[in-house]
């Protein structure tokens, strides 16, 4: 006996499990899709060029055409050099001595005096208050790199404290990492101070993700899985709109970190309303208070717990040996088991970085920053309106490849259109659908792949190697201010790979959540069960006629 085959008895989808999803899960999605992103708005390069010292009364413009060369870019556009200046006295404030310059003659320097920026897109962010620029330009990049290797050591770590210590706990651990370091950001009075806060922030991202995900899934049965990934998904893309929203208002960059932040602190609340999930205390041994979780669950839910039920459980506590503590290596126990956490691990890769990156690339594409950060998150909320019955179709894996060909495609042919800004946005837009698809899949498939007693460690760790992607994905989005098209051709090409190597996967749709190690080998490999439509679990088809009969 397991958690499935009681949770029809006490209710799958009960109002008990809609209070914690809408109540509790759903806003404690929310944290992460701030914190991962608003630091590209903290850290905006707006428009700047060289200051002229001693030049006065005169307009910006003015100064900035008789002091600053043009060059033409690599998309054909000419604009003004951003680090360069020409090198005259520039006390003189006669115009027609200026007019009477030969400026192919003149010498052009690097600016003497600072920088003069266009602060009509932001207000005040690190870049301006630093003068990050120039020979410094590379300086928010390494930002975002450090960050991605802080979200790297607190993925490794989190799977230990999730499946050591239990799910709520881990959650608010970091929650509360990531509050104070979030504040914190807000007061940095220098580069390095601010890069080390925000390396904090991202020793929990997406790890403190996980928890919302992992016990949403794991306190319903196995016919609304699918709806509660939907769910969390949604609300990570709510996230995403939201913040673009708030980083449209707020465009100061003290303010932004603290508006990102300090909403948050009302999570704590939730310390006596978020349940532990019974599925990971029974993995546990710890029957008695799953017990308890699962009385209150059926009472909630207008049911009665079985009678039989905790005697049974009893007993398997009895008769099992469960190991004290699970390591990586029972993730490579078998064969079975390593190649499915080998292939889950890689897919995790491309996908985060990916979409990391694509989310990055926003702001890049050109136009409205603001706008195009909101429609990256915006269109992925039409994916989900297909993905549902997809999902329930079609089965898991079909529907994980095809998203993935379909988003790299897009991104592929952006190559052909790379003088086209509009179809390349739109082309964007579409690959951001497509791995926005993939990204609701996955976790939720090898959160069914991944046994109960390393189900959190086996997901910290494919999500830990994926975090490799935003510590690099960064870099490849800075060689794309010389050229636009190559971060996409990139991704896209990553994206490909990894839906051809989804279909080695087993399907995982109406099948039992594995309990142990042992569960796990029941599904093997096979490159041909893509060709196999899904089929319910045994147990499950037997519970579903004993339904129908009753």
């Amino acid at each position: 006996m397991d958690l499935d085959d009681v949770l029809p008895e006490v209710g799958e989808f009960g109002r008990y499990q809609k209070l914690v999803l809408w109540f509790i899960l759903l806003p404690g999605v929310f944290p992460c899709g701030f914190h991962a992103y608003n630091q590209l708005f903290m850290a905006a390069a707006p428009d700047h060029w060289c200051k002229v010292d001693g030049f006065t009364g005169k307009s910006a413009k003015l100064i900035r055409n008789i002091s600053i060369p043009t060059a033409v870019q690599l998309d054909g556009q000419t604009r003004f050099s951003q680090c360069t200046m020409y090198d005259l006295n520039y006390t003189n404030t006669s115009l027609e001595f200026y007019e009477s310059v030969n400026y192919t003659t003149v010498s052009i320097v690097p600016c003497k005096h600072g920088w003069v920026y266009d602060k009509q897109g932001h207000e005040n962010t690190i870049i301006t208050e630093w003068d990050l620029v120039c020979e410094k330009d590379l300086f928010s990049t390494i930002a975002l790199v450090l960050f991605g290797i802080g979200g790297l050591i607190g993925n490794y770590l989190f799977g230990y404290i999730q499946d050591g210590i239990g799910r709520k706990p881990s959650f608010f651990i970091y929650l509360f990492i990531q509050s104070v370091f979030g504040m914190a950001t807000a007061f940095a009075t220098n580069f390095t101070a601010w890069t080390i806060f925000r390396m904090g922030v991202g020793f929990t991202v997406p790890a403190i993700l996980s928890t919302p995900y992992v016990l949403a899934i794991e306190i319903v049965g196995p016919r609304h899985r699918t709806l509660v990934t939907i769910l969390v998904n949604i609300a990570y893309s709510l996230a995403l709109v939201a913040l673009a929203i708030i980083v449209w208002v707020i465009r100061e960059w003290h303010l932004l970190a603290l508006a990102t932040t300090v909403p948050f602190l009302s999570l704590f609340l939730h310390w006596w309303l978020l349940p532990e999930s019974p599925r990971w205390l029974l993995a546990q041994g710890r029957v008695r208070e799953a017990e308890q979780i699962l009385i209150q669950m059926a009472r909630i839910n207008g049911k009665k717990l079985p009678y039989n039920f905790v005697s049974e459980l009893r007993r398997e506590e009895v008769r099992s040996q469960v190991p004290s503590s699970f390591g990586i290596r029972h993730l490579f126990h078998s064969s079975n088991l390593r190649w499915k956490t080998i292939i889950i691990t890689f897919i995790w890769f491309t996908n985060t970085s990916v979409y990391v990156g694509l989310s990055y690339y926003a702001p890049a594409l050109g136009g409205d920053e603001y706008l195009n950060f909101f429609l990256a998150g915006a269109v992925e909320l039409p994916t989900y309106l297909f993905l549902w019955p997809a999902m329930e179709k079609w089965g898991r894996r079909w529907t994980l490849c095809v998203s993935m060909v379909v988003g790299g495609s897009a991104c592929l042919t952006t190559f052909l259109v790379q003088n086209d800004s509009v179809i390349t946005l739109a082309l964007y837009c579409v690959g951001k659908m497509g791995i926005s698809s993939s990204f609701v899949v996955l976790p939720l498939m090898a959160s069914e792949l991944y046994p109960t007693v390393v189900r959190g460690l086996g997901i910290s760790v494919s999500s830990m190697v994926g975090m490799l992607g935003p510590v690099f994905i960064p870099l490849v989005n800075y060689l794309g201010s010389d050229m636009l098209t190559l971060p996409l051709i990139i991704m896209g090409t990553m994206l490909v790979m990894g839906g051809a190597c989804s279909l080695l996967l087993p399907e995982t749709l109406n099948q039992h959540l594995p309990q142990t190690l042992q569960d796990a080998e029941k599904a093997g490999l096979d490159c041909f069960a893509c060709c196999t439509p899904p089929q319910l679990d045994v147990k499950m088809q037997a519970l579903h006629e004993s339904r129908l009969q009753s």
